[in-house]
């Protein structure tokens, strides 16, 4: 895919993600890797109004070269780009769902929601607490690194979600499933709920294996 089409297909996404309240205000931000480096949404841009010439592009290393200013939450796509080999987008939401689970006490730090569905296995798999740290503390970049080395998924404590995928699409689908399973989990919170056993995660694992 060319990168103009690139920069329309986040720009579309974007405002996807927007209207149906995943995210609000200036909050958010979506990257797509190329070859030298990555596209990625704007410093203070609404996911709603995303204008495709002025997205930012960064170099390997996380550098500024064109466009507008990134996001300073740029370096939470650079850790999960160096871990994730494989990815080739990250999604970054305030999804209230999320962020709801992430202002929890007593959550498995490891391991944040449970297997309620097939798809999120699929979509998700372990979803690990990253430690809170206020917006743009560079020091959660580490934190982040700890935790993307063995998951392409992790949930910010007090903030949000950050998804890794094989390519937009992706990314943003795995985004949409966890947003559903959190406000499955808030939902069912005091009932009596049946999760996947472990057999039957396995089994998911086994006939669809994370790409990303």
């Amino acid at each position: 895919m060319s990168e103009t089409a690139l920069r329309e297909q986040i720009a579309s996404y974007a405002k996807s993600l927007f209207d149906r309240g995943l995210t609000a205000g200036s909050t958010g931000n979506i990257s797509v890797r190329v070859d030298d480096g990555w596209l990625m949404t704007p410093t203070g841009s609404s996911m709603g109004m995303i204008d495709p010439a002025r997205i930012s592009r960064l170099d390997a290393e996380g550098r500024h070269v064109s466009g507008d200013p990134p996001t300073k939450e740029a370096f939470l796509h650079r850790v999960m780009y160096r871990n994730r080999p494989k990815a080739k987008a990250v999604v970054h939401l305030h999804s209230t769902h999320c962020v709801a689970v992430s202002c929890l006490c007593d959550l498995n730090e490891n391991d944040v929601l449970p297997p309620l569905t097939a798809y999120y296995v699929m979509r998700v798999g372990r979803l690990p607490l990253v430690p809170y740290f206020p917006p743009g503390d560079e020091a959660l970049a580490e934190a982040v690194a700890e935790r993307t080395k063995t998951s392409h998924a992790v949930l910010l404590a007090n903030h949000g979600p950050v998804v890794a995928g094989v390519d937009l699409p992706d990314a943003v689908y795995a985004t949409e499933e966890l947003e559903e399973t959190a406000k499955l989990f808030l939902m069912l919170r005091g009932e009596r709920t049946r999760p996947l056993t472990c057999d039957e995660t396995t089994e998911l694992n086994r006939r669809f294996p994370s790409k990303v």
